[in-house]
């Protein structure tokens, strides 16, 4: 797979100044074509310069490729990451588990269903999705990791299952609906309570 980290990380040779208007259009005319049923196989630099209204060229200097540029993208979609804390393992889980599968761009519903399969048929495509949810699942790792720590959780708890666990009733409810009759606002602290159950110390 293509390099995932961008040009805006290599230090950039004198010249003239890099233009936000340009890094703007360019990542929203990704999220539009997106949204507009566009497939991430079928999505390609010509189609995002022309919607952009910038030159191919121009997206070069900015990112490696088509999987950089997507990277950016879609962790725009995802928006900033919450930052627990610190105080109650409860509550950071809560702030943290109430973020899995929310996105404050209207695009994302109709985004990120589409992306499924093809993260299921592509490995390139699968390890992208993996590197915009590491993150986030790093920081529910800490949390959890810092709750053994100070006694809060069992001392064989299992990070890995428990990020599993917390996070896997959320996402399909916003990205399935499975469950109609569930309360939204209330159902992250819902869950988190109810995994706490079997994962704090006796």
């Amino acid at each position: 797979m293509s390099d995932m980290s961008t040009h805006a990380d290599a230090p950039r040779s004198p010249g003239r100044p890099r233009s936000v208007r340009a890094d703007e259009a360019i990542i929203e005319a990704t999220l539009d074509l997106l949204a507009e049923g566009s497939t991430i196989e079928a999505l390609s630099i010509e189609a995002i310069a022309a919607r952009a209204g910038v030159g191919k060229a121009t997206i070069y200097r900015r990112w490696s490729g088509k999987d950089a540029l997507l990277l950016d993208a879609l962790r725009r979609l995802k928006g900033v990451m919450p930052q627990p804390a610190g105080h109650s393992v409860r509550d950071d889980l809560v702030l943290l588990v109430g973020a899995v599968g929310h996105n404050i761009d209207p695009r994302a519903a109709k985004i990120m269903p589409c992306l499924v399969p093809e993260v299921n048929r592509s490995p390139d495509h699968y390890q992208l999705y993996q590197n915009i949810v590491e993150p986030r699942r790093k920081l529910m790792r800490e949390v959890l990791q810092r709750g053994v720590r100070t006694g809060e959780l069992r001392a064989d708890l299992d990070i890995e299952l428990a990020i599993a666990l917390l996070s896997g009733p959320i996402l399909m409810q916003r990205v399935l609906r499975w469950q109609p009759e569930l309360d939204d606002t209330i159902l992250p602290a819902q869950v988190v309570d109810a995994v706490l159950d079997g994962l704090r110390a006796r």
